[in-house]
């Protein structure tokens, strides 16, 4: 990352861990001007403990060599920001700071460089999980979806099943297992035999009866 060795002397000597105003200023000039942009800025000093909030960052762009005086919008800390599921992956100069980290001769060096590598790796396994529970939610849903408009056709289709085997037999039978005719021949014959018997409705059992009989008896004497 550091092509002057002058510097790369002056950045290995600062602690990573400061302790003062003034170190924790050094510290983030020097990573501003090895920083390729303001996201690569704001990465370098998380890992390094460095602050990260607007103002900072702001104070330190024009140390950025590709930055120069093109103008940069800084997000607010809390502002909330929709991040992408996106595979995790580290710019050079970060790989590279953790590289030099690891194989630092400083335990105290070597130590948070393991618990920056084991604290990216939680992150991305929480992100990865919260990602697959948000798509099997998804999945779940549009299971339910797509049952309840199945189930609501299948009520639709028996609704109508129904609907069409019932009504002839109503028009045919009127309920009575006879036809409109054959009750009214019933009814007229009840009439002019002295039964009572309604204009509407369903006609006694016993007057049928009677109807047949009579009916039965007349075929008999015409044979």
């Amino acid at each position: 990352m550091f092509t002057d060795w002058a510097q790369a002397l002056e950045a290995e000597s600062l602690p990573l861990d400061p302790t003062s105003t003034q170190q924790i200023a050094a510290a983030a000039r020097v990573t501003a001007r090895h920083s390729h942009d303001k996201d690569d800025l704001g990465l370098l000093l998380d890992v390094l403990g460095l602050p990260t909030d607007p103002d900072t960052l702001t104070a330190l762009l024009p140390l950025i060599p590709e930055t120069g005086d093109t103008p940069v919008t800084i997000t607010p800390a809390t502002e909330a920001i929709d991040v992408p599921v996106v595979p995790l992956t580290f710019s050079n100069p970060v790989q590279e700071l953790l590289d030099w980290a690891t194989a630092h001769p400083a335990a105290a060096v070597r130590n948070r460089a393991h618990r920056i590598t084991a604290d990216l790796a939680e992150l991305t396994e929480r992100r990865d999980t919260e990602a697959a529970q948000r798509e099997a939610e998804e999945k779940v849903a549009r299971a339910k979806a797509e049952l309840e408009r199945a189930q609501e056709e299948l009520r639709t289709v028996k609704a109508g099943t129904r609907t069409t085997a019932a009504a002839p037999t109503a028009a045919r039978t009127g309920g009575s297992g006879r036809s409109r005719e054959e009750l009214a021949a019933i009814r007229a014959w009840a009439r002019e035999t002295g039964h009572q018997v309604a204009d509407q409705g369903k006609v006694p059992k016993r007057i049928q009866e009677a109807y047949d009989t009579a009916h039965q008896a007349t075929a008999r004497k015409a044979d």
